[in-house]
C-alpha cells in the first residue's frame, strides 16, 4: 500500500501516452502524469521511482515528482491562498491546495496570511488535511536533549515570554526574549541549541552557541575578524545589537562578554567606536 501524502519508491508497471502507471501494492496502479516523468527515465518497467503520492481533486491517486513543501507528520508555516465555504487552503507546492478545515483553525485567517500547521492524513476520508491545533500533535514524552546540543527550530507563535518553537520537528521549547537578538516571526526556520531542559519537561532555546566552548569560538571568530581587516573593526561595546549580530550572529551582551574577555587578556583595546588588536 503506498503512503499517502509522503514520498515512495514504486516500481513502473506501465507506460501509456499520457504517463506512467506504478505498482501502488493494494491501492493498485498510481498514475505519474506525463509532465512529472523525468527526461532521463529509460523504457524498460522494471525501473523505479521516487515519487510523492496524493489525492487529485477527484480523490485518486496520483504521483509527482514535485516537491511539495510538506509532508504528512511534518510542520510548517504555509500561505493561504484561499478561503472558501469549506474552509482555508495553503499553499503547499502542489496544484491542489492543502486544505486547512475551519474546525483546524486557532485563529482567523485572510488570504495573504501565513500559518503554522501541522499536516496529517484524516483517517475517515484518506485525505491530507493541516490542523493549525499543534499541541496534540507533538511529542509529550520527557525529551532527551542534552545543553549546547544543536536542534532544528520553526518558530511558532508569540507570546508574552518570547517565542515558541518546535524542536526537532517534536517537541515545544521557549525562545526567551533575551535570546532574541535579530528579527524574529512566526513561520521562521532556524538553527538553534539546547539552553535548558528544566525538571517539569520545559525546554529553554538559544539561538546561539551556549556555555565556555561557545564563548571561546566566539573569541577566535573575533580575533580572525580583526586580523582580515588590518587589525581594526568598526564595532563596540556601544555598537548597534543589528550590527554586531550581522557581523558575528550573536547578541550584544555575548559579543560585550567575549570583547571584555580579549581585553583582559591584552589581546585587544577597545573604543568607543572600535576595537583594535593590542
Amino acid at each position: 500500500m503506498a503512503l499517502i501524502g509522503r514520498y515512495n519508491s514504486l516500481q513502473v508497471v506501465k507506460h501509456t501516452d499520457f504517463g506512467l502507471y506504478l505498482d501502488g501494492g493494494a491501492d493498485g496502479e498510481i498514475l505519474l502524469p506525463n509532465r512529472y516523468i523525468p527526461k532521463d527515465i529509460p523504457s524498460e518497467d522494471e525501473d523505479w521511482l521516487n515519487v510523492f503520492i496524493y489525492l487529485d481533486s477527484d480523490d485518486k491517486l496520483l504521483a509527482t515528482t514535485e516537491k511539495p513543501k510538506v509532508q504528512v507528520g511534518e510542520f510548517a508555516s504555509l500561505k493561504v491562498v484561499q478561503i472558501n465555504s469549506i474552509g482555508v487552503f495553503l499553499d503547499w507546492g502542489l496544484p491542489k491546495d492543502l486544505l486547512l478545515p475551519y474546525s483546524e483553525e486557532k485563529r482567523q485567517l485572510s488570504v495573504g496570511d501565513y500559518c503554522v500547521v501541522h499536516v496529517y492524513l484524516d483517517k475517515r476520508t484518506r485525505r491530507i488535511t493541516a490542523t493549525a491545533r499543534l499541541d496534540r500533535h507533538l511529542d509529550k514524552t520527557p525529551a532527551n536533549y542534552t545543553p549546547g546540543q544543536e536542534v532544528d527550530l520553526l518558530v511558532a507563535e508569540a507570546t508574552d515570554m518570547g517565542f515558541k518553537a518546535i524542536i526537532n520537528n517534536k517537541h515545544w521549547g521557549l525562545i526567551h526574549k533575551n535570546e532574541i537578538f535579530k528579527f524574529m516571526r512566526a513561520g521562521r526556520q532556524e538553527k538553534g541549541f539546547i539552553k535548558e531542559v528544566r525538571a517539569d519537561g520545559k525546554i529553554s532555546l538559544s539561538l546561539q552557541p551556549v556555555g565556555q566552548e561557545a564563548a571561546s569560538s566566539l573569541n577566535v571568530k573575533i580575533l580572525a575578524k580583526l586580523r582580515e581587516n588590518n587589525g581594526t573593526l568598526a564595532v563596540s561595546d556601544k555598537s548597534d545589537p543589528a550590527l554586531i549580530s550581522s557581523l558575528f550572529g550573536v547578541s550584544k551582551g555575548n559579543f560585550k562578554k567575549a570583547i571584555g574577555a580579549l581585553y583582559k587578556s591584552g589581546q585587544i583595546v577597545i573604543h568607543a567606536d572600535r576595537i583594535e588588536l593590542s
